[in-house]
């Protein structure tokens, strides 16, 4: 009687793919582009105080500047009676209309002795960045006291 050998029974091997050496490459493009970012100064940090209860004091002889930003990033200065268009065009980040309107605002303030105060009022559907290109105007100016409203009609 002959015997058969059952011991070496060929099993069909599916090719594989060693991706420990692509884990290693991912790992290492991950930390270049960690150590070589650099964050941007101007939006590093914006230093502002942001409006709290006053217990008395002295008011502000000046009156607040008014910003309104409405949906398509276009930049209002003042209420609705007197609304003045400032900054129209949304891909100029450096808002330059605004920029000189502030700085006449900071300088009357500082004439008048009294701390300079902007009230904004956002439309909730404006894009953010517009929003933080008005808080790097004013933090570039020099105006700390900044208050979110939604009264400005």
């Amino acid at each position: 009687m002959a015997r058969k050998n059952k011991g070496s029974i060929y099993e069909e091997d599916t090719p594989g793919l060693d991706i420990s050496s692509l884990i290693d490459v991912c790992f290492l493009l991950l930390i270049y582009f960690i150590v070589t970012t650099t964050i941007q100064a101007s939006e590093q940090d914006v230093n502002m105080k942001l409006p709290s209860v006053c217990t008395g004091g002295d008011p502000s002889e000046i009156d607040p500047m008014l910003i309104k930003i409405d949906p398509s990033g276009i930049i209002y200065l003042g209420t609705a009676d007197s609304r003045e268009t400032l900054d129209t065009d949304t891909g100029d980040r450096s808002v330059p209309l605004l920029s000189q309107r502030i700085e006449l605002y900071k300088s009357s303030a500082d004439l008048a002795g009294s701390t300079p105060v902007v009230q904004m009022s956002i439309d909730g559907d404006a894009e953010q960045q517009r929003v933080l290109d008005v808080l790097n105007c004013l933090a570039k100016n020099e105006i700390k006291s900044v208050t979110f409203t939604d009264l400005i009609d």
